[in-house]
């Protein structure tokens, strides 16, 4: 993971994040109304010492720029605030107060954000809001700085992404996401140092105000509180909706995560959709064509501006390369027959390329990044029989270590491994030994300590944060009292078909096989009516034939063609319809509401039934042991 630089003494980032300066938070720890630290930047100040030999140069270079904290001038009535949390918060100053960009994670550091502009910019109010694309990091501050309504722009499919990404799948990803941002980790040189895009994230209360306005189009203007903003839409690249724009007045373009100052994750180690490499290259290409003529500074929703038109050109032309070189060539070696591992061997980057810190595997990594091209196109299977039908983890390393001649003797290779330098191998060979006796102290140890030394070596801050973390929890196992998508407050934003999407994730197949029943959802405040089937073990919904809302009986025929219930059909009348607002079937799902405070009519019995075969997601499922 080394890389030569042409020019690894150059300051020149050094300089551009520090330009603008007006002043930074002290000290930088923000807390929620208990008390609690949600964000504490000055535990990164050992920072400013001397690198030590546990952390990667250049990580420890990337982590020195991405601590720096404070109000910065971008540009004539263009400010961030920058290292307030793992995003950047951008404020742009129209006739009667301020447009903020992406108000960071939680609400109490987007609060502390907007108060230390104020302190230099004076008391300005807040006149709209601007979501770039929807990760968490870019909206769930939205809370600390919006006290009235306001125009709220996103890209077209905002909220349906923004659910699809932090709810359906947010258990595993939020349980991913400890490793992926060491958010266990210790500030300090032997543990968290950074994840390349910045520090980590804030820990304080998430919130999410919808849209109002969409952006659906490119070229498509809109004008807040006197600021004209020309949208570039770019579907597909760093998230499923995302957009660019242009102030075209101030000659400021944001290019919000498609350019930053790294490669950036076609498939964030956390999880998430596999990201398409080939669209990202030609929306790059196109904001040069758009924009670039146009604009004299470039910021983005992370780490520093980038000032003068050559400059900006030079940032999205290599950028756009990288991974148009990754998508086609990991292509090319594909349709040649090389597996995903091999093609993750064999592609390096153009060394001019390397050459320039910023196409550096800080966050994402082109190790990875082919792999997630290769899933996009092909799936999991690389098209070995021998890998069709793999026992699981546990079966195959019991196998495995019974192979080469039982416990010690894998033990004993993986210190030969270790000790001449093979890390990799070592780290194989330990994790077939701790998955077939998990209850091996010696194994788990030599493998912390394998993943320990790996993390010392990463130039990648999250592959740092996973190995470091692994380590961690051999040694101490995982940590109780995790979050959990319930507690996130994103539940709140959820929409009456995403709850019963959520119930439908939940519902424990084999238990529900032997039920069968039809079940009607009066859904009163928001004025809809759902039905729902559950049928061989899958929980099915959708708006109810008769749209009408609210007092609905529930023997009423769906169709009129049937009047027979407990078919798993829908197509009969419901063996019973639930009359509830939209915070108590949000209440249902939680388990704060229970079903005999509710108005059923029909068989009281099914909702009963239903809530009993939910699954509850396990928030600190084991990763590293079986």
């Amino acid at each position: 993971m080394m890389a030569t630089l042409t020019s690894p003494e150059d300051r020149t980032d050094f300089a551009d994040a520090d330009r603008g300066f007006l002043g930074a938070l002290h000290p930088c720890v923000v807390r929620d109304a208990t008390g609690r630290v949600v964000w504490d930047n000055d535990a990164f100040d050992f920072l400013t010492g001397d690198r030590p030999p546990t952390v990667h140069p250049h990580l420890w270079r990337q982590a020195r720029l991405c601590a720096k904290q404070g109000l910065y001038e971008v540009t004539d009535g263009v400010y961030q605030v920058r290292g307030l949390d793992l995003s950047n918060m951008t404020l742009i100053e129209g006739d009667r107060g301020v447009v903020v960009v992406d108000p960071l994670i939680s609400t109490e550091v987007a609060a502390a954000a907007l108060a230390l502009y104020r302190r230099h910019r004076g008391d300005q109010r807040v006149t709209g809001v601007i979501y770039t694309h929807p990760h968490l990091d870019h909206f769930g501050g939205v809370a600390g700085i919006v006290t009235e309504d306001v125009p709220i722009l996103a890209p077209a499919e905002f909220m349906r992404h923004a659910v699809a990404e932090n709810v359906y799948a947010g258990g595993a990803m939020l349980r991913r996401g400890v490793y992926f941002t060491g958010a266990s980790l210790a500030p300090g040189p032997r543990g968290l140092v950074g994840t390349g895009l910045g520090q980590t994230s804030s820990i304080g209360t998430l919130s999410l105000l919808p849209p109002t306005v969409d952006v659906t189009r490119t070229g498509q203007v809109e004008t807040i509180d006197g600021v004209r903003f020309e949208f570039q839409l770019t579907p597909g690249t760093e998230a499923p909706a995302e957009m660019n724009f242009l102030l075209p007045e101030r000659r400021a373009l944001c290019l919000a995560e498609n350019a930053t100052h790294n490669l950036h994750n076609l498939l964030t180690l956390r999880g998430a959709v596999v990201r398409d490499a080939r669209g990202w290259s030609r929306y790059l290409q196109e904001a040069i064509t758009l924009f670039a003529g146009r604009a004299d500074v470039a910021f983005a929703s992370h780490h520093w501006p980038t000032w003068g038109h050559d400059r900006i050109v030079t940032l999205l032309a290599d950028q756009r390369d990288v991974y148009a070189y990754l998508h086609d060539q990991t292509l090319r070696l594909m349709n040649q027959g090389h597996t995903p591992l091999e093609i993750a061997e064999l592609v390096d980057l153009d060394p001019a390329l390397d050459g320039t810190w910023y196409t550096h595997g800080f966050y994402g990594s082109v190790s990875h990044n082919v792999k997630a091209v290769y899933q996009r196109y092909l799936g999991w299977f690389d098209g070995n029989p021998a890998h069709l039908w793999e026992h699981p983890p546990v079966e195959s390393a019991r196998r495995y270590v019974d192979c080469m001649g039982g416990a010690d003797a894998v033990l004993a290779a993986a210190r030969r491994y270790r000790d001449d330098g093979d890390l990799r191998f070592a780290a194989q060979l330990l994790n077939h030994a701790v998955f077939a006796d998990p209850a091996s102290g010696e194994a788990r140890e030599l493998l912390a300590d394998v993943y320990t030394r790996l993390g010392f070596g990463a130039e990648n801050g999250p592959w740092r944060n996973f190995y470091l973390t692994g380590a961690q929890e051999l040694r101490g196992g995982t940590r109780t009292g995790a979050v959990t998508v319930g507690s996130t407050g994103l539940a709140d934003a959820l929409s009456v078909e995403q709850i019963l999407d959520s119930f439908a994730i939940r519902i424990d197949g084999p238990a529900a096989w032997p039920h069968a029943f039809t079940l009607d959802w009066d859904v009163t405040d928001a004025g809809q009516r759902h039905r729902s089937v559950l049928s061989h073990g899958a929980f099915v919904h959708w708006p109810h034939p008769d749209a009408r809302a609210s007092g609905g009986a529930g023997g009423r025929p769906g169709t009129g063609t049937e009047t027979e219930t407990g078919t798993g059909t829908g197509t009969g009348a419901a063996d019973a319809t639930v009359h509830l607002r939209r915070a108590q079937l949000l209440g249902l799902l939680g388990g704060q509401v229970a079903p005999d405070t509710l108005a059923v009519d029909g068989d009281a019995t099914v909702l009963p039934r239903l809530l009993g075969l939910l699954d509850g997601p396990d928030p600190a499922f084991a990763i590293v042991t079986p």
